[in-house]
């Protein structure tokens, strides 16, 4: 049983910021002379690990007197009951960095910064947390040493003040060691011997390798590199130090982005182990569900299953028309406890990462595809949420479970949707009545609901990938968008919410699925660019998200109602994991937290060791230690979550570019997807590849770039292109293992709408320098 820490007066408290009895520590005024709430103490050691002595922490608030004595008895409480450590004099939060800490750079963001990691960690402290290194401007006097991937540094760390990336940042005071950098790339044997590293990125370059040092690699394999020596003059040198592969074989193009990314996909021996002496979950502690009928509707390739759906009418005549929902999710918690081998590798994938070919799971086999897998007809452990919905689709009430349950069947979403549709066939003709049409009511149940609360309704088709058997593209298409998808998207949305308010109403700490509101700038931005279509943005800080669904509706059946919809996305935050809740704006909910897919996301198995913990269900609950880095888990989660985007990303841009390399010169209809000073960018819709017309490849015009019309328009004719805009293009290069495109513009632009003819002629405003063709000569008096 674990303890928790008591209030002065000896109440228990968490130090949660989920339904808590005390205001938010950015709400909560300092009163000087008064012992702070627990939650803004706790902050304020984060925030200010300089300060975070009980003699500096006493000095920061103006305690004196009797209240130095009981700010002490409290710190001591904090660190017995395993909120804080002690460091030397100072206080920390058990996994928090040291004010001062020695960093290895291991990698970058999708932004290019450098990251860099604790060079000294211990295993079972878990994943060794993230540090963004802020490099000084060369414009500041007191600028920090430069470094780069590979250096050992000494830094001064700092709590992030920004949500969704690495929890600290760090400014660097002294490099302690230039290592050597490393990379990738791909070999080539060079006549004479030695050979030549190919870059596997648009930014990299050539390199030599000297005979000695190319460690067996054949031409054509993808190798882990070193460089050696970089000179003034010709190629930088490069020594091999491993070959993965050759990289026309199978998977070799997902290969580089794993490698390149940085993501975990070899499985030690110590987890491995641990998942394979894993037996089956007894019955302790849970309810025998096993004879009520839940499915798994997947798609049909799908080799886990970690939720189960079932529906039936409301007997209870308080309720008429309305149904009960029962969503059942596998119980991972109960195999991968906190602080095991198992629980240390899933937080530093922190999810599963999936490719054209392949998938790197968060958890081995073992884990993921059988003992957590709700299999058709096997006993298997899960928790489970019964919602009631009434007629008009309003929740009206949920419990949680914890239990053994036994799937009724297995189908696709393809199979289920026919069934409803009037094809049933063998497995769904016998339950397509007492089991399927009953979830289809149900849904069409909570589709009231869903319409009335108007949650951000994008129109962005996702196209997928289809391989050969030898890893090339066969074909890219869009799935269809079935009933039968949304049906499961609502009851897994529902799920997450029932879990969060739980948690709250348990005064449980958890992790929120957040989605901030557009920033003022992003909307200032869009409000402009609706303004050159005669669409308005209402202003304020009122925004919701049936606001935008409005500008939706206004653009449908419209020429630009692609254009509208990518202004749409991009003026969106980005959804994160976090701790503290600030709502989802997206699905317009104020309580929101992944539960539904343990398998695959760390985040919602920290949600069901809440759950496990809060609601008394046995083994497998959250810990103290947990709960005092939730901080540090979401900002790692978060980051992990865009790098898993990115290399899925690069791995389809690099798959489309091998497609199409074979087919230099031929045209293709695009549509301009975005705008910048150097070009455009055009999207392939039978393809959904990107790639770039420079603006030397525009015409002879001088193009001006307008960033409020998202145009670049030609000064001397008035012809020129918009986001949105249908073009008709030539493949001029393609580079597969970079995954660019390179076209040329064969579509005459259009004449400009007279508003970005009158931004040339009534003047720039400030800041938008037009861009010159490269290679031509500048206006008389412009150059």
């Amino acid at each position: 049983m674990t303890r928790e820490p008591r209030s002065r007066a000896g109440h228990v408290k968490r130090p949660g910021r989920a339904g808590r009895d005390v205001p938010p520590a950015d709400n909560t005024p300092i009163i000087h002379g008064v012992i702070p709430p627990r939650d803004v103490l706790l902050r304020f050691i984060a925030d200010h690990p300089e300060q975070a002595s009980k003699r500096e922490i006493a000095k920061a608030f103006g305690l004196k007197g009797e209240a130095r004595v009981e700010l002490k008895a409290l710190l001591k409480s904090f660190e017995e009951d395993g909120f804080l450590e002690k460091r030397r004099k100072s206080l920390v939060r058990p996994g928090a960095l040291p004010p001062v800490a020695v960093l290895d750079i291991t990698t970058r963001d999708v932004d290019g910064e450098l990251i860099g990691r604790p060079a000294e960690w211990l295993d079972d402290a878990g994943v060794a947390p993230a540090v963004l290194i802020r490099q000084s401007s060369g414009a500041r006097k007191d600028k920090a040493p430069v470094a780069g991937l590979g250096d050992r540094v000494l830094a001064k760390i700092f709590p992030a003040k920004e949500r969704g990336g690495p929890a600290y940042t760090a400014r660097i005071i002294k490099v302690l060691d230039k290592r050597k950098n490393s990379g990738m790339g791909v070999f080539r044997v060079m006549p004479g011997g030695g050979g030549r590293i190919m870059p596997i990125d648009r930014r990299g370059e050539e390199m030599d390798v000297d005979a000695e040092f190319t460690a067996g690699a054949k031409d054509g394999d993808l190798v882990e590199l070193d460089v050696v020596r970089m000179g003034r003059f010709g190629l930088a040198r490069a020594q091999i130090k491993s070959v993965i592969g050759s990289v026309a074989s199978e998977k070799a193009i997902s290969m580089i982005a794993i490698h390149a990314h940085g993501i975990p996909h070899i499985f030690p021996d110590a987890v491995i182990r641990e998942a394979e002496s894993a037996g089956p979950a007894t019955m302790a502690h849970r309810e025998d569900w096993r004879g009520l009928p839940l499915i798994t509707i997947d798609p049909a390739d799908a080799k886990d299953h970690d939720d189960a759906v079932y529906a039936e009418p409301d007997p209870s005549p308080d309720n008429p028309g309305g149904v009960i929902v029962t969503v059942a999710i596998a119980d991972v918690s109960y195999y991968v406890r906190p602080k095991s081998a198992l629980d240390r590798e899933a937080l530093k994938r922190g999810n599963s990462v999936y490719f054209p070919d392949r998938v790197v799971p968060m958890l081995p086999e073992r884990i993921s595809n059988d003992l957590c897998s709700l299999k058709e007809g096997v006993d298997r452990p899960a928790l489970a949420v019964r919602m009631v919905f009434s007629h008009e689709g309003r929740k009206a009430s949920h419990t949680f479970h914890r239990i053994m349950m036994k799937s009724a069947a297995k189908l696709s979403y393809q199979q289920a949707q026919a069934a409803i549709d009037g094809a049933p066939d063998d497995k769904t003709g016998p339950i397509l009545d007492t089991i399927l049409k009953p979830l289809w009511e149900a849904y069409r149940i909570m589709t009231v609901g869903r319409n009335r609360r108007q949650p951000l309704e994008l129109d962005m088709p996702e196209r997928k990938i289809l391989l050969k058997d030898d890893g090339t593209v066969d074909r890219v298409f869009v799935p269809p968008r079935l009933d039968a998808h949304k049906l499961i998207e609502e009851m897994m949305i529902q799920a997450n919410v029932a879990a969060a308010e739980t948690l709250e109403k348990k005064k449980q700490v958890l992790i929120y699925r957040v989605h901030d509101t557009p920033s003022l700038a992003k909307q200032e931005a869009l409000r402009e660019f609706l303004q050159t279509l005669d669409i308005s943005l209402v202003k304020g800080g009122n925004l919701r998200s049936n606001h935008f669904n409005g500008i939706l509706a206004k653009a449908q059946d419209k020429p630009f109602q692609q254009m509208v919809n990518q202004m749409v996305l991009r003026s969106q935050s980005q959804a994160i994991y976090s701790p503290e809740n600030i709502g989802h704006f997206g699905l317009n909910l104020l309580k929101y937290a992944h539960f539904t897919s343990p398998i695959r996301r760390y985040a919602d198995l920290i949600v069901h060791r809440a759950l496990v913990g809060s609601l008394g269900f046995g083994e497998g609950g959250i810990t103290p230690d947990e709960e005092a880095v939730l901080d540090d888990i979401a900002a790692e989660i978060s980051t992990f979550e865009r790098r898993a985007m990115a290399a899925e990303r690069d791995t389809v841009d690099r798959l489309i570019a091998h497609h199409l390399a074979g087919r230099i010169g031929e045209e293709f209809d695009g549509r301009v997807s975005g705008v910048t000073k150097a070009g455009l960018f055009v999207t392939l819709p039978e393809y959904g590849a990107d790639g770039f017309v420079p603006i030397s490849m525009l015409g002879r015009d001088y193009f001006i770039y307008d960033e409020a019309h998202q145009a670049l328009s030609g000064e001397k004719t008035g012809l020129g292109y918009r986001l949105g805009d249908t073009v008709r293009v030539r493949l001029a290069e393609a580079v597969p293992l970079a995954g660019s495109l390179r076209f040329d513009m064969l579509s005459e632009g259009r004449k400009m709408p007279t508003a970005v003819r009158s931004f040339h002629k009534s003047g720039r405003r400030k800041g938008s320098e037009p861009r010159r063709q490269p290679g031509t000569r500048p206006p008389r008096g412009r150059r």
